[in-house]
C-alpha cells in the first residue's frame, strides 16, 4: 500500500464521524444556515429589496423571497456582469459556471468565495465516506480519471467562466495532481469525439483505478477502448475499483457498464449540479442520496402536485414526509434565493435524511391528464428487461396524439443493446408496468382514452448521433427521458430502424 492510501485512512475516518455528527443535527443545522444566510444578505442589493432586515424565521423569509427559476434572476446576473457588487452575495463571484438551459439559453450561475467548498469538498467527502465505510483505499494510489468539460475558462463582465466541472478541476489538490488522468491539454478539447480519442491513448497502459463521469460517457470511453484493443476493461485495467457518477439514474446503465467492464465494480452515485453539490451515496447496496445538510445551502421543498400554484407550501427539511414527490428549492452562499433547480426527489428515510432524484419538473408528460414522471418510465422499463432478458442504451418517451380515427398513446423511442425476442409482449409488459407505476395512465387505458404505448426501435447509436446533430455530444449533456411535446420525438424519427 503506497503513501496515499495509508494517509488517505485517517483523514477519512476524521470526515466520516464529522458526518455521523451532522446526520443528527440536520434539521437545526439547516434552520441555522438560513439565519447565517439571511445575516449576510441584507448587505446585498437583492437583501434590500426583499426586506431582509424583517426576516426572523422561514415563514417570514417565505413571505418576503418568492420562487424564482433562472428567468426572474437574470435582471441580478446582468447587474453582477457590468461589475456591480454586493448584488445577490457579499462582493462578486468568484466564477461563473456557465450551463445549457432548455428555455433559457445559456445559464450564468454565480459560484462566490463561500460556496466553492460546497463543491470541492461534496465530491471529496463522498469518496472518503466510501473509504471509511469499506475500508478500501489502495486504489488511491493508482491514476484516476475524471470525464469532464474543458478547464479553459473565458471571461465574462470580468468573471471567470466555465463549465462546472471544468472549474472544479482547477481545486483538485496538489496531492492529487500526479494521479489525475486525462492530461489539462486534452481536458481542453472541446471536440468530444476527438477528445475521447487522445483519452483512450493517454490511459492505456496505465494503472486506472477511478472514473467519474455521467453514465452515459463512461460506457463511450469504454466502448472506446474496447473496440481499439478488443479486451475488457478489467483486462485493461485490473485495479479498476471504483466508478463515480452521477447526473442521471444509473440503473438503466448499469448492466451495460459491468457487462463491458467484464465484472461489476462498487458505484458512487453523486448529485451535483452547477447550482451546488446536494448529496451523494453514503451506504453500499442501499437505496438514497445522503443529502448534503451543512455546506452552505438551506433547502426547501416544494409538493410537486403544487409545484405551478401561485404560492405553495415550502417546507423546511423538518417537515417533509417518505415518499412524496417535491420539487427542489435552494437558498445558498453562492447568492440564490428561492431558486426552482428543476430537480425533483423524494424521502426514502428521514433518520438520516436521504433521498432519489425522481426526474425534472419540466420533464413529464400529462398530454391527457396523467402526468407521468422520468422516475416511473425508468422503473417500468428496467422491470420489464429484466424480466424479458433484455438489455437497453437509451430511450426516450413522447406523447402521440392521434389526429384522425384511432386513439392516441405514448411513444417509446428505444435503443436496443440486447432486442426482446417478442417485441408485441416486451411491450404489453412495459404498459403492464406503466399501469403499475401511474394510477392515471391506468385510468386512461382502461377507460379506451389511450391505448397500449408503441415502442419504435432505433438504429445502433442514434441517441450519439442526434447528441451530435445538436453539437451537445459528451460534455455533462443528457438526453431528456420524457418529453411533453414532439419535439424529440421528430428529430429522433430519422433514426429508426428498418
Amino acid at each position: 500500500m503506497n503513501i496515499k492510501s495509508l494517509l488517505a485512512k485517517p483523514f477519512a475516518g476524521f470526515v466520516y464521524r464529522k458526518q455521523l455528527k451532522e446526520m443528527r443535527t440536520a434539521v437545526a443545522d439547516q434552520l441555522a444556515i438560513l439565519n447565517q444566510l439571511i445575516s449576510v444578505g441584507k448587505k446585498t442589493r437583492f437583501g434590500a429589496e426583499h426586506h431582509f432586515d424583517t426576516i426572523n424565521d422561514h415563514e417570514s423569509f417565505q413571505k418576503n423571497v418568492p420562487l424564482r427559476d433562472y428567468e426572474g434572476f437574470k435582471p441580478y446576473i446582468e447587474q453582477i456582469k457590468q461589475g456591480k457588487q454586493n448584488v445577490l452575495w457579499k462582493g462578486k463571484p468568484i466564477y461563473f459556471a456557465k450551463t445549457s438551459g432548455t428555455t433559457s439559453g445559456v445559464k450564468y450561475i454565480p459560484i462566490t468565495k463561500d460556496s466553492i467548498s460546497n463543491h470541492i469538498n461534496g465530491a471529496r467527502n463522498a469518496i472518503l465516506t466510501y473509504m471509511a465505510t469499506t475500508g478500501q483505499t489502495a486504489f488511491a494510489g493508482g491514476k484516476m480519471i475524471f470525464l469532464s468539460g474543458s478547464p479553459e475558462l473565458e471571461r465574462v463582465g470580468g468573471i471567470p467562466t466555465g463549465r462546472l466541472s471544468g472549474i472544479v478541476n482547477h481545486h483538485i489538490p496538489k496531492y492529487l495532481r500526479n494521479n489525475q488522468l486525462p492530461s489539462f491539454e486534452t481536458n481542453c478539447i472541446e471536440e468530444w469525439e476527438e477528445k475521447l480519442d487522445k483519452i483512450v491513448e493517454e490511459t492505456l497502459g496505465k494503472d486506472l483505478t477511478l472514473i467519474g463521469g455521467i453514465p452515459p460517457w463512461m460506457q463511450m470511453y469504454f466502448d472506446r477502448l474496447v473496440a481499439v484493443t478488443g479486451k475488457p476493461i478489467k483486462d485493461l485495467f485490473p485495479n479498476l475499483q471504483l466508478l463515480v457518477q452521477g447526473g442521471v439514474n444509473f440503473e438503466p446503465y448499469k448492466a451495460k457498464l459491468f457487462e463491458t467492464i467484464g465484472k461489476e465494480i462498487d458505484t458512487v452515485e453523486l448529485f451535483p449540479a452547477s447550482e451546488g453539490f446536494f448529496a451523494f451515496q453514503d451506504r453500499r447496496n442501499e437505496p438514497g442520496l445522503l443529502l448534503n445538510t451543512n455546506s452552505g445551502i438551506f433547502f426547501e421543498f416544494v409538493p410537486l402536485a403544487e409545484v405551478h400554484n401561485e404560492q405553495p407550501t415550502r417546507l423546511h427539511l423538518g417537515q417533509v414526509e417518505l415518499g412524496v414527490q417535491y420539487a427542489l428549492i435552494i437558498n445558498s452562499n453562492a447568492g440564490l434565493w428561492g431558486y426552482q433547480l428543476g430537480d425533483t426527489v423524494k424521502f426514502v428515510t428521514l433518520n438520516p435524511y436521504r433521498l432519489i432524484v425522481s426526474g425534472r419538473v419540466k420533464h413529464f408528460i400529462s398530454a391527457f391528464g396523467e402526468h407521468v414522471i422520468g422516475e416511473e418510465v425508468e422503473q417500468a422499463l428496467l422491470k420489464a428487461a429484466a424480466e424479458l432478458n433484455v438489455s437497453v442504451v437509451e430511450f426516450t418517451v413522447a406523447p402521440y396524439i392521434q389526429q384522425g380515427q384511432g386513439k392516441s398513446y405514448h411513444e417509446w423511442f428505444i435503443e436496443f443493446e440486447k432486442q426482446p425476442e417478442d417485441m408485441a409482449l416486451f411491450a404489453k409488459k412495459l404498459d403492464e408496468y406503466m399501469c403499475e407505476k401511474n394510477v392515471y395512465y391506468l385510468d386512461l387505458i382502461q377507460g379506451n382514452i389511450l391505448e397500449c404505448l408503441h415502442i419504435q426501435v432505433l438504429e445502433k447509436n442514434a441517441f450519439i448521433n442526434y447528441m451530435r446533430s445538436q453539437g451537445k455530444l459528451g460534455g455533462q449533456n443528457k438526453v431528456p427521458r420524457l418529453s411533453n411535446d414532439r419535439n424529440l420525438a421528430n428529430a429522433l424519427t430519422q433514426y429508426i430502424s428498418h
